[in-house]
């Protein structure tokens, strides 16, 4: 989850926090050099990185809430909805 920013002293009412709490969906990927993740179906570009899965997703969580900090909650949307599922899908060419 993805909260909201905090006020000018840093904090936030609890419920405040929990009623605008948001579901993203982050995308994973393992390299040779490490770990990458990002997020599905929001405005502009957020990209984590970390030599673990869990600090990629700590990474990627971090950029979303500067990225929510600087173009508010509206820019979690993209311009058709939130994103209901993501797959992942193998193509042969």
């Amino acid at each position: 989850m993805i909260s909201p920013p905090n006020d000018s002293n840093g904090e936030m009412n609890s419920e405040l926090k929990r009623s605008t709490m948001k579901q993203i969906k982050i995308i994973i990927e393992k390299h040779p050099d490490g770990y990458e993740a990002y997020p599905v179906g929001i405005k502009g570009v957020v990209v984590g990185e970390g030599d673990t899965y869990e600090e990629a997703l700590r990474d990627v969580q971090s950029a979303l809430k500067f990225h929510v900090e600087t173009f508010g909650l509206d820019s979690l949307e993209g311009g058709e909805g939130p994103v209901l599922e993501a797959f992942v899908a193998e193509a042969s060419l």
